[in-house]
């Protein structure tokens, strides 16, 4: 049997990478793109062997790459970096037959911004430090030390980018890593192992292991060697991965669902708000971060409805790998009965679709709107993670915030304004990790990443990453005591 699969004329194995080396499963699951539903490998189907043997791998190197001068390290996270410039165009085209995102966002802007996680924590390692301070005339003196093997479970929206936001940071703080990619998009983890190597990254620094869900998943996040885990996903999946690990008490960096509000003011650029609306059904609306609730003033909800009805319906949807195209297909069949089943059940509790609200051929979902929804209804409180959108009205900033606050999460929001001191008041009042205002999905590495509620535990970013994959320590030095070598 073969081991590898050609997806778009590149060469993709199928297999783990564990301890430096290739490891086959005894059994394995199908791929399917969603572009067409076609199967496009066989995946190595780990489960806890390969677990247990990742992890022991990833153990074993961790000693020699902690010890690994921070130079040398950034030198390595440089040469993957390179490496994957170098194949921005096969990562490109892998990513997109496998999770269906837009070929065009994906050559462009995903698999540089890959390359960059790599550059921005490699160059952020050599500046890390802190000054030291004094108590009663002890020298304190801070230290990051790395903290050992670390997993890390992505999710399949945005695989190599949300992989190597973790990745990334948790080798340059001198840690070995555990990779587990979402089943239903890992094949470009598996590339990433291979770049990794060719750029000399040493053997079971960085192991990746395929599986389904919870087959591999508790082996892993129940592993006693582990020291850090990091995951975005659902909540759900979060609360079973926390009690994992539990036992060990092992720290957790969690990045889940969200449910973001849009806020429009009367006095916003109404273009630009439109704008940022129809920028919500990016990527099938499969963004954690997107603002699917539409909140805006009665005085201009019905200009600003007509005018976005325009611009959405004027989308095009369809085949992701054609420059012209717009949305994309939902990543699986599954997904896509998900999302139909929310907007059947909105529809047949009273909200109204003013675009979309069904099924287009194969696993293509109309671009929607829905309006007269009820803010305790399904639809305004629970993640779809599809090209759903919700639209309120306010009658004043006080229920503007109301209604944005009124979930159980608190990803992220995003306000539309032309009044500084309106939207300096309305920020500090939401709750959420990110405010984006007038503008979305600007994320600068060196701020902090997150949520608040449901939507997770922790940062990650700039400092904050070293602060969660590494162990601080703090040395007192006492004035006396030392022999006179002078």
């Amino acid at each position: 049997m073969s081991h590898k699969t050609i997806v778009a004329g590149v060469s993709v194995d199928t297999r783990h990478w564990i301890g430096g080396e290739r490891v086959a499963s005894g059994e394995t699951f199908t791929d399917h793109s969603p572009i067409d539903g076609q199967p496009i490998g066989e995946i190595a189907r780990g489960g806890p062997a390969e677990a247990r043997a990742a992890v022991a791998a990833a153990r074993a190197a961790f000693p020699s790459w902690a010890a690994t001068p921070r130079a040398e390290r950034a030198r390595i996270l440089h040469a993957i970096a390179d490496g994957v410039d170098k194949r921005v165009e096969e990562l490109a085209v892998v990513e997109t037959t496998d999770n269906g995102a837009l070929l065009r966002s994906h050559r462009r802007g995903v698999m540089p911004r890959v390359a960059h996680n790599f550059r921005f924590f490699a160059d952020w390692l050599l500046t890390l430090d802190h000054e030291d301070f004094e108590t009663r005339g002890h020298r304190n003196h801070v230290s990051w030390d790395p903290a050992g093997p670390c997993v890390l479970i992505t999710p399949w929206n945005a695989p190599l980018m949300l992989a190597t936001w973790k990745v990334a940071p948790a080798l340059a703080a001198g840690n070995t890593v555990v990779l587990k990619p979402a089943e239903w998009s890992p094949l470009t983890a598996s590339l990433l192992a291979d770049i990794a190597a060719e750029a000399g990254l040493p053997a079971g620094v960085l192991n990746v292991v395929q599986g389904h869900g919870a087959e591999i998943g508790d082996a892993l996040t129940s592993d006693p060697d582990v020291r850090r885990i990091s995951f975005t996903g659902s909540v759900p999946t979060a609360r079973r991965i926390a009690a994992s690990a539990a036992a060990n008490l092992t720290p957790l960096s969690l990045e889940l669902g969200g449910k973001s509000p849009l806020l429009v003011f009367a006095d916003a650029d109404l273009e630009l708000a439109v704008d940022l609306a129809v920028e919500q059904y990016d990527n099938a609306g499969q963004v954690c971060l997107a603002g699917t609730r539409l909140l805006v003033e009665e005085s201009v909800a019905e200009e600003f409805t007509r005018r976005f009805t325009a611009k959405a319906e004027a989308l095009r949807q369809g085949d992701p790998r054609d420059e012209a195209t717009d949305i994309g297909p939902n990543i699986h069949p599954r997904q896509l009965e998900k999302i139909d089943g929310f907007v059947r059940r909105a529809i047949a509790a009273g909200a109204r679709a003013v675009i979309g609200g069904h099924r287009r051929d194969g696993q293509f979902y109309a671009p929607t709107l829905l309006t007269d929804v009820a803010q305790d209804s399904e639809v305004v409180q629970e993640e779809v993670f599809g090209p759903v959108l919700t639209l309120q009205t306010f009658a004043d900033e006080d229920e503007a915030v109301r209604l944005a606050n009124d979930t159980r999460f608190g990803l992220a929001a995003t306000l539309a304004t032309a009044d500084p001191e309106r939207a300096e008041r309305v920020t500090a009042r939401l709750v959420a990790g990110t405010v984006w205002v007038n503008c979305f999905f600007v994320r600068d590495l060196q701020a902090p990443f997150g949520g608040s509620r449901l939507s997770g535990v922790g940062r990650e970013g700039g400092t904050w990453s070293f602060d969660f994959y590494c162990d601080l320590k703090n040395t007192v030095t006492a004035p006396k005591g030392f022999k006179d070598h002078g």
